[in-house]
């Protein structure tokens, strides 16, 4: 499947000719436009898709399964000046790349006014944009795509010192007197930078940076007021004693973010309005698949038990739940007991990515491919405003390229479409499932659910699987069909609604190798490198670079040392180690002596420790009782071998009792051997001491009478017995 970000390599016999990325798909027209993404000035055109799909079945284009352009790296490891540049960047040309501009500002005419004025808006040459543009959609279409090129060096983002020399490139005509070198921008005049963008640019009247420069300079660096025709005027100082303007420039961009930038001039209100949340009813015009997506979680009205231990309640768990608008298709789940929050969001996200015929087959659950399709990112994804409003839903935005829209608090009716749906999935359950918790149940039985409580959170996420695949494919008797849909006889079913828009609509899914969703997605956590292994909540892991780089015998000698690992919450068979430049990964194994945690998920092990911890504690007591009690009894026999000892102390030649160790242990141990003997005869029971022979004449006879029988009285009664018979 030729999905948006796939990426094609185009080959010619063995030769490797090129590689573009895919950047929008309309199959209706069978066409799609893609981008060189090895070229320094590639521009989208356009390729027909039946000659790409032939080209990829002859072997003449690969579709690849890595993507070593997509950037993956997070926040957390970017300098400041990184992520500064990178939002410079999408601050020029986040008006570019709506998807609604799609696939219009793929072509040339449409997309040069729009950069123009773009460059007006941003203050950048028309060029600078066009740069920026390119960058995005040749790695992927994400807002990390602007992140400069420059993981390896060094000193970047560092404030040099003052110094007397003059920074930076020399003037021009810096050897004019009256131009001079310029000075070097010390503490005192960022300080003035601070106070003029404070006064002059933060605020709603937009003035332009070059303006703001001028008032700065003239309210700053005045060398006197003169007086002409009663008017004061300033005097300000030559140009060698002043700031230039690419320097006021520069630290403008140093002090202030361009989001902190634009809330100040352009409001909170309207920043919001354009830029964060443009909302709609469930019911929105959206064109095709996978343009926008719903989620949204529900606490499940159930109680569940642990697989560790039956008897144990866990508790009852999250269902979240993510469904495209177009179609009313179920693209992602996620059934567990995290949530409602962003990281129960993120497994439900990273289930929409991934295939789900492979997903079904983890929870042993039977599946045509073709009953759940669906496999990729939606462009907009639409929330409650809890989950994205978190600083760790930005991955996803930068990285991945999501748009993310917040539901307001005044316009709750966006998501009735997944309310209904888990309203549905509830109904369904209730009357089959133990341990379903009844409205009133608090009321008549007290805690009697949580009692009644039989399923474990493997079986009841197979449950809500089956409950997927009869909704996507269920007929929806009130969705509203339009007259395309009308005269192609569309039945209003999920499925037969994703496959009419991926054919007429141009589906709108992205496409992310799998591994590259879940390390933007998981979350990150601290383990410790010890000699015993990499030590991540109590469980052992190891991979093939600490091996080789012998992590584990350093730690003996030099001690623990903390590592940064991202994790998948659903299982603790691995975690993983990221590269400094985010673009690869190392997996790490638990170790065999860690079994016992194997194919669990990371809340049951959690659960697990606590209550071997609730265990210990509560044996600490009788563990002490039983210590004291030992104690006690050594104690008194330490005391009668005192006692022992003082009655024979007065013996004489007790010197050379001590002398003669050797003979006194042969002694002892030949009386010992003695009582130790091991004796499996019927008289051991009853004494030790046996006397004589065991076997005596008259017991021997008696054991051979009765092991040899008497042929001649068997033979006599068999006789008997014929004779009776007749």
């Amino acid at each position: 499947m030729i999905a948006v970000n796939s990426l094609l390599k185009i080959k010619e016999g063995s030769v490797h000719l090129s590689v573009v990325r895919v950047l929008w798909v309309d199959e209706l027209n069978d066409e799609g436009w893609v981008i060189n993404v090895i070229e320094d000035k590639g521009v989208p055109y356009l390729m027909s898709l039946s000659a790409l799909k032939t080209n990829i079945a002859n072997e003449a284009i690969e579709l690849m399964k890595e993507d070593p352009w997509a950037p993956i790296v997070g926040d957390e490891t970017l300098t400041t000046k990184q992520r500064e540049l990178r939002d410079k960047g999408w601050s020029a040309i986040e008006g570019l790349v709506k998807p609604e501009l799609e696939p219009q500002i793929f072509q040339k005419d449409f997309r040069g006014e729009l950069i123009k004025k773009a460059a007006e808006k941003s203050e950048l040459e028309i060029k600078t944009i066009y740069k920026y543009l390119r960058k995005f959609w040749q790695r992927g279409k994400v807002q990390n795509a602007l992140i400069p090129d420059f993981f390896n060096c060094g000193g970047k983002g560092k404030n040099k010192s003052d110094g007397a020399k003059k920074r930076g490139r020399p003037r021009k005509f810096g050897n004019d007197p009256e131009i001079g070198e310029g000075i070097n921008i010390n503490e005192e005049i960022r300080r003035i930078f601070h106070t003029a963008l404070k006064r002059f640019y933060l605020n709603e009247k937009e003035t332009p940076l070059p303006v703001v420069y001028d008032l700065m300079v003239g309210e700053y660096f005045v060398d006197k007021l003169i007086y002409e025709n009663g008017q004061a005027k300033t005097v300000l100082v030559p140009d060698s004693e002043k700031p230039s303007y690419g320097q006021f420039k520069y630290w403008a961009s140093q002090i202030i973010s361009p989001e902190t930038a634009q809330k100040a001039r352009k409001g909170g209100i309207a920043y919001d309005r354009e830029n964060r949340a443009h909302l709609g009813s469930s019911t929105g015009e959206v064109y095709g698949p996978g343009e926008r997506c719903q989620i949204d979680a529900t606490v499940a009205d159930i109680y569940l038990v642990s697989r560790y231990n039956r008897k144990w309640v866990i508790g009852r768990p999250v269902i979240y739940v993510i469904i495209d608008v177009f179609s009313r298709l179920i693209v992602g789940i996620y059934v567990g007991l995290e949530g409602p929050s962003w990281l129960g969001a993120m497994m439900a996200i990273c289930n929409a990515a991934r295939d789900k015929f492979s997903f079904c087959q983890e929870y042993k659950v039977p599946m045509d491919a073709a009953k759940w399709p669906c496999a990729g990112l939606p462009q907009i994804l639409l929330s409650d405003g809890g989950e994205v409003k978190s600083r760790k839903a930005d991955p996803i935005v930068r990285n991945l390229g999501v748009h993310l829209e917040a539901a307001k608090a005044y316009a709750p009716d966006w998501k009735g479409i997944i309310e209904r749906h888990f309203r549905t999935i509830q109904e369904k359950v209730k009357p089959f499932v133990p341990g379903y918790v009844e409205k009133d149940a608090l009321k008549r039985v007290g805690n009697a659910y949580r009692l009644d409580a039989k399923l474990d959170i493997f079986k009841f996420t197979q449950i809500i699987i089956q409950c997927v695949l009869q909704h996507n494919s269920s007929y929806l008797p009130t969705y509203p069909r339009d007259e395309q849909m009308i005269a192609d006889d569309v039945s209003p079913i999920p499925l037969h609604l994703w496959d009419w828009g991926i054919r007429n609509r141009s589906g709108s899914l992205k496409y992310f190798p799998e591994e590259i969703v879940k390390l933007n997605l998981m979350p990150v956590g601290m383990a410790n490198i010890t000699s015993r292994g990499i030590l991540f909540e109590k469980m052992r892991y190891s991979c093939e670079r600490a091996i080789r780089e012998q992590w584990f015998d350093r730690a003996s000698i030099k001690g623990n040392q903390k590592i940064e690992i991202s994790y998948d919450p659903r299982t603790t068979n691995y975690v993983y180690l990221k590269s400094s430049d985010g673009r690869s990964y190392e997996t790490c194994y638990l170790l065999d002596p860690d079994n016992r945690y194997s194919n669990k998920d990371i809340y049951e092990i959690t659960y697990l420790h606590q209550y071997e911890e609730y265990m210990k504690q509560r044996n600490r007591g009788a563990k002490q009782q039983e210590n004291v009690n030992l104690y006690g009894y050594i104690k008194q026999k330490v005391q009668e071998a005192e006692n022992q000892a003082n009655l024979v102390s007065a013996i004489p030649e007790s010197k050379k009792n001590v002398l003669n160790i050797r003979e006194n242990r042969e002694q002892e141990k030949a009386e010992l051997r003695k009582e130790q003997v091991f004796d499996l005869s019927p008289v051991a029971n009853n004494t030790k001491e046996t006397t004589g022979t065991m076997f005596s004449p008259e017991r021997a006879r008696d054991i051979q009478e009765r092991a040899s029988p008497d042929f001649l009285n068997l033979l006599k009664q068999k006789r008997k017995e014929i004779k009776d018979g007749e």
